[in-house]
């Protein structure tokens, strides 16, 4: 087996059952193979590398998830993989009014040979962990200028994540003259060997500045003192060539499947 292969096998077995301890209204439950997630800013779906179910049976697991979250008014997100079977799953959540939204790389790499990089940072850059809730909110308004729409959902996410279970999810800024120009945060995945970055947007004028490697480098270290063997990443096409340079892989592409209520 190939050092991807290996790694991939290490991501299906661990990283597809429910996320960490979920915030006040947040619930997981399964229907079937899928997890599937209420409560949040949108509904959430995902199940094993293979369903185990095709044709009509897979339609009606499909329109399931729809319905229950049309019956909220809520959107809903199913997350495949590039990997998953039965092959024509894609296919069968188009026709079921699904949408792509933009592909990500699949990346993981052993924390043992990131946590030895030392963080560098431009000049006037500090980095902070953070754990107050007018931080949070300093980072989705920073996402919100990143990409030109209201990320206000994501103070929410990640205060109530804090407040759930602060020792699974560590939150780090980058800050130049008090102004938060990106941010990261590390989740923690109890009973499993992996732990997944996330966040990593920075602000144009700071882009190209080592921010992100250096936020990539404080959280490995994180991860190395609590004994994390993974690191996992799902990677835009601008985050993924910097990983790979240092060190991750490539194991399999993800992308979310977006079902939206029609307008009334």
């Amino acid at each position: 087996m190939t050092e991807t292969e290996t790694l991939l096998a290490a991501y299906d077995d661990q990283m597809r059952g429910a996320p960490p301890t979920p915030p006040p209204g947040v619930t997981h439950e399964h229907d079937g193979p899928l997890l599937r997630i209420t409560g949040q800013f949108r509904g959430f779906v995902s199940g094993p590398r293979d369903l185990g179910v095709d044709g009509a049976e897979l339609d009606g697991l499909i329109a399931r998830q729809r319905d229950h979250f049309a019956a909220r008014g809520e959107a809903l997100e199913w997350k495949t993989r590039g990997h998953d079977t039965p092959a024509d799953l894609t296919d069968r959540l188009s026709a079921a009014g699904f949408v792509p939204e933009e592909r990500e790389t699949v990346l993981v790499a052993h924390v043992e040979e990131l946590a030895v990089r030392q963080p560098v940072l431009p000049e006037g850059v500090t980095l902070r962990h953070v754990t107050a809730d007018a931080d949070m909110r300093r980072i989705a308004a920073m996402e919100s200028a990143v990409w030109g729409q209201d990320w206000g959902w994501l103070a929410d996410d990640l205060i109530g994540r804090v407040a759930a279970a602060p020792d699974e999810i560590s939150i780090h800024v980058a800050e130049a003259e008090g102004e938060v120009v990106s941010a990261g945060w590390l989740t923690f995945q109890e009973g499993t060997q992996f732990a997944s970055l996330w966040g990593g947007s920075t602000l144009a004028p700071w882009r190209g500045r080592g921010i992100y490697r250096a936020l990539v480098a404080v959280r490995s270290v994180l991860a190395a003192q609590r004994g994390v063997r993974y690191l996992h990443v799902d990677a835009s096409d601008d985050s993924a060539p910097i990983l790979r340079r240092l060190g991750f892989l490539a194991v399999t592409t993800t992308t979310p499947y977006v079902w939206t209520p029609p307008e009334s």
